[in-house]
């Protein structure tokens, strides 16, 4: 597998906590989102996604046969079903729903509120792009906590790690990033806590990525 990605893409940080968590060996093409104009938008990226977006993920999806696969709820969900343990959805009808829905809350709700090019065309307009940005975490935790607090489990959706679990780690690292409030959020905080202690989850944080910056000198 090649993981077409970014070190700090909340969307590409998703895809490498569920490839670590399956035990799946990847490597890594990175995608600089900002350099020179970014080169997702170099015509042999663009030929590869039109969309221009990371994550994009190589696969040999049968021998002789490599496929690429775009956004990464569908990449998720791919993973899911082409290697199945550890499972990352739940095997009852209701709580795999109820994580997806997290998914959603993430993926729709609060994900393209901080995209590159929105936050860009925001401060185009001469708007406040950080706390538009910051406004839309918040709303979304306020729904995430809602919702692992009444499932009452070790992590967002009962006692066992799913897609739900997945998606929230990168968007608390993006709300940090925003100065959001975490004191708000205890119950995710203790959850993200608790994923990040896993060597899966933080070998995925993007400051263990190789396109990562290195750290000044002290």
């Amino acid at each position: 597998m090649k993981l077409h990605g970014y070190f700090r893409s909340s969307c590409s940080y998703r895809v490498r906590i569920a490839l670590g968590l399956k035990g799946l060996a990847y490597e890594h093409a990175p995608v600089h989102l900002m350099r020179e104009g970014g080169d997702q938008h170099r015509p042999e990226y663009r030929a590869l996604n039109p969309m221009a977006q990371v994550p994009l993920l190589e696969v040999e999806h049968e021998p002789g046969l490599t496929v690429t696969l775009t956004q990464s709820v569908a990449i998720l969900e791919y993973l899911e079903e082409r290697f199945p343990e550890p499972r990352l959805l739940p095997g009852c009808a209701y709580l795999r729903a109820r994580v997806r829905k997290c998914v959603e809350i993430v993926n729709s709700g609060i994900q393209p509120m901080q995209n590159l090019s929105l936050m860009n065309e925001i401060k185009r307009m001469g708007g406040d792009a950080t706390a538009f940005a910051r406004g839309a975490n918040e709303r979304g935790l306020r729904a995430l906590e809602a919702e692992a607090a009444d499932a009452g489990g070790q992590f967002m959706i009962g006692d066992e790690i799913t897609l739900a679990d997945v998606c929230l780690v990168p968007q608390v690292y993006s709300a940090r990033r925003f100065e959001v409030d975490m004191a708000a959020f205890p119950t995710l905080c203790a959850i993200d806590a608790r994923l990040s202690a896993l060597s899966a989850v933080a070998l995925a944080h993007p400051d263990r990525q190789p396109d990562a910056p290195p750290e000044p000198a002290a």
